[in-house]
């Protein structure tokens, strides 16, 4: 991914991290604070078009890109980086279903989205919505009924890419485009959670929301499919990314800080330790791992090669369960000042543990990569 680096847009993202994100995000994660100056600078920039066509006016780019902006986010705040990995999976469907108009309004800055999956009945098997969408008759308009359970960005969007039961067709599921301020949609409950505190990760419901039938996304009861082709790719990449800032932050904090720590009474630093040293070397051999296979997942995908949906299955089960470990490491190198708030190790921490409870959860990846090498059907 370092041909990203030298991008004009990866330019505009460092500023905002080191001048935006990062003095932010303490005050993110400590008071569960939407990070909106970033998300505004970002829609400045033009970041939140990363991934829109050039032809309404994105930059054009893809998942090797969102996954290099997700990551470098992370490194400072994992809530905001999670808020984009949001955005850019909604706006991969809206830029295949959706209006051109809306389109250009998010290649624009002018508008944010997040998904609208994961429900209290099906938990985190995502792709089996229990929420509906009953056509008015009357008016050739659609109302929606759901609980869902975790929205990133609740609240704070300007629309969701949305899930339900098919209306009339066969199939799992059916997708939407809803916009916020619609009548009868609203955030139904508060998240005071471990780690990712400022995405704004809420419960929503819809009550009889009412949308013009146009709003669906593909057809009725192809979302399982597009949930599959189009939105799994992208979170799963752009999971990894996070976790993978998560780790080299965790590196570099922990080396500097046992390099700058000095045991006085024998005249050495922390890094002259050898077991310290030893730490370092697994966090680095982890990171480097789980980079690795990233670029070869992308890669995978770009050349279509046979074995690319198992990548994608594998590079978010790798990398939230090494972010764990690394992070853990961190903490043990860090000692005693990792537990103070601002190291910003133990946030890491935290967060690190965000993506293995995140559907699809790590358990359910290792079923549907144990059915690869079973030779069995992974969704059957």
């Amino acid at each position: 991914m370092s041909s990203i680096a030298v991008r004009p847009y990866m330019e505009a993202l460092e500023q905002i991290v080191t001048q935006i994100v990062e003095p932010n995000a303490a005050a993110v994660d400590e008071e569960g604070t939407y990070p909106r100056a970033a998300v505004k600078a970002f829609a400045e920039a033009g970041i939140l078009g990363l991934i829109s066509a050039k032809e309404v006016g994105g930059l054009g780019e893809g998942h090797r890109a969102a996954a290099a902006v997700t990551e470098r986010v992370a490194q400072a705040c994992g809530s905001t980086s999670m808020v984009l990995c949001m955005h850019f999976a909604a706006v991969a469907v809206i830029e295949k279903f959706g209006p051109e108009a809306l389109r250009r309004e998010i290649a624009a800055g002018r508008h944010t989205c997040s998904l609208a999956f994961s429900e209290q009945g099906s938990r985190s098997h995502f792709w089996a919505p229990l929420s509906t969408a009953e056509e008015r008759a009357e008016n050739g308009k659609v109302a929606l009924n759901a609980n869902k359970s975790w929205v990133t960005s609740a609240g704070e969007v300007d629309s969701y890419v949305w899930s339900s039961r098919p209306m009339i067709a066969d199939g799992l599921s059916t997708l939407w485009h809803v916009p916020a301020n619609v009548d009868g949609l609203r955030v139904n409950g508060s998240f005071n959670g471990l780690g990712l505190r400022g995405n704004c990760s809420f419960p929503m419901k819809a009550e009889d929301v009412v949308i013009e039938k146009v709003a669906m996304l593909g057809e009725d009861g192809a979302g399982f499919d597009i949930m599959l082709s189009t939105v799994l790719p992208y979170f799963q990449i752009m999971s990894a990314g996070c976790c993978i800032g998560f780790m080299e932050s965790s590196t570099r904090k922990a080396a500097e800080h046992a390099t700058r720590s000095r045991l006085e009474h024998m005249g050495e630093s922390l890094a002259d330790l050898p077991v310290v040293r030893a730490n370092l070397a697994k966090m680095r051999l982890k990171t480097d791992m789980v980079r690795s296979l990233l670029r070869d997942t992308l890669d995978a995908m770009e050349t279509g090669r046979e074995d690319a949906m198992l990548r994608i299955l594998e590079i978010k089960a790798a990398a939230s369960d090494t972010s764990i470990e690394v992070t853990d490491l961190a903490m043990r190198v860090c000692g005693g000042a990792a537990f103070r708030k601002e190291s910003g190790v133990e946030r890491h921490f935290r967060d690190a543990r965000a993506a293995t409870i995140m559907a699809p959860t790590t358990d359910v990846l290792n079923d549907f990569i144990g059915k690869v090498v079973c030779g069995m059907p992974v969704f059957g």
